[in-house]
């Protein structure tokens, strides 16, 4: 199990929000703003949870591109330059 760790930081911003500022261990980043310190802290919680699933996510897509790249290579579509998409 890797070491979780989060910074949370949740501040007064402007007319009645609240800018929250998120970072997790796996290097996610993320700001929102949120009308009461409830939902400040409600989303900072369920963002926490959410961390290795969207890290997990993040790295499916990373292949997914390191693939689809790969296959466009041999069929000869990105040669030069150019990804075929002029």
């Amino acid at each position: 199990m890797s070491h979780n760790k989060y910074k949370i930081t949740i501040e007064y911003s402007h007319d009645n929000f609240y800018k929250v500022s998120l970072s997790d261990h796996n290097g996610a980043r993320n700001v929102v703003y949120e009308p009461s310190v409830d939902r400040a802290f409600d989303y900072a919680i369920n963002w926490c949870r959410e961390a290795d699933t969207r890290e997990e996510a993040r790295q499916v897509h990373a292949r997914a591109v390191k693939d689809m790249i790969a296959l466009d290579r041999i069929a000869g579509i990105t040669t030069n330059n150019s990804d075929g998409l002029d």
